[in-house]
């Protein structure tokens, strides 16, 4: 990947990154309370969505562009409306930070983790349809199935669990991370679920069967997120300093980005992998081009 621009982004770390479905925009979020939208190529800012009274750490997009999902440590959810570029809706449960949020593939649900511990999944409308006490400690990732059936949950601790939307019974349990999962993410293809823990392992799990199908080893914890390409073909690993591209199919790195910064706390693809970008502790994104 050839490194094509740097810009200052936010007063104080990028938190999460994501370009919306066309690829002609970016949206940022960051500890600075804001959420901004920037303009693809000439990475000009395009709107600024203010409305939360604490950092914004966490970012997601209904598949039909229309909708943005903001979590954050002032314990609301809030759905924008991007056309409109305003909030659409807020939404509460617990009086404490908003870690991660996702929307599923069809757009029915918004989920969300909390610190402490609590997963919620709501519908795009705001009705909550199930809470769960995911763990007694933090979460930091959730993950909803392509299908919209199952939401898994990871955090301090260590432990995956997957439950069952909109019962939410406990599906399963999956054991092997130490200290921490710090990503979680259904494949589309294959049945699978991607989790990443902070001991530096990325684990495979057969979503049928459950059996752990393999366990990559890093060379170089900690590990602090892990992301996906929309066509799943490419996987980016955020270490201190540096970012790794790697390639699904072998489970091998193909390639490495010095970031500048020791901590990368956003990573983002383009939906057609055009671009590739990466928000650090200093408030600015690194942008690179594929080749």
């Amino acid at each position: 990947m050839e490194k094509r621009t740097t810009f200052n982004a936010h007063e104080g770390q990028v938190l999460d990154l994501l370009f919306a479905r066309e690829s002609r925009s970016m949206i940022s979020a960051g500890i600075d309370n804001l959420v901004k939208v920037w303009t693809v190529g000439d990475w000009q800012i395009n709107a600024t969505l203010q409305g939360h009274e604490k950092s914004v750490n966490a970012i997601a997009l209904s598949p039909d562009g229309s909708t943005l999902v903001s979590g954050s440590s002032d314990a609301t959810v809030k759905l924008w409306s991007l056309p409109k570029r305003e909030v659409r809706q807020t939404l509460r449960d617990r009086k404490k930070a908003v870690s991660s949020v996702t929307v599923s593939d069809d757009g029915s649900w918004v989920a969300a983790g909390w610190y402490g511990g609590q997963a919620v999944v709501w519908t795009m409308d705001g009705e909550k349809i199930v809470g769960v006490r995911a763990s007694g400690k933090n979460l930091s990732t959730v993950a909803i199935s392509p299908n919209g059936e199952l939401l898994a949950t990871g955090g301090l601790g260590g432990d995956v669990k997957v439950w069952e939307i909109p019962s939410g019974g406990l599906r399963q349990t999956l054991s092997g991370h130490e200290t921490a999962v710090n990503t979680l993410h259904f494949m589309r293809r294959g049945n699978r679920l991607i989790s990443l823990g902070y001991e530096g392992t990325i684990r495979l799990w057969d979503t049928e069967t459950w059996e752990e199908e393999r366990v990559v080893e890093l060379e170089d914890p900690p590990a602090r997120r892990f992301i996906l390409s929309a066509d799943e073909v490419r996987g980016a690993l955020s270490l201190e300093g540096r970012v790794q591209i790697w390639d699904t199919a072998s489970w091998d790195p193909v390639d490495e980005l010095t970031v500048g910064t020791k901590a990368v706390g956003s990573m983002a693809f383009s939906p057609d992998r055009a671009w590739f970008a990466a928000g650090g502790a200093d408030g600015k994104v690194r942008v690179w081009e594929s080749v």
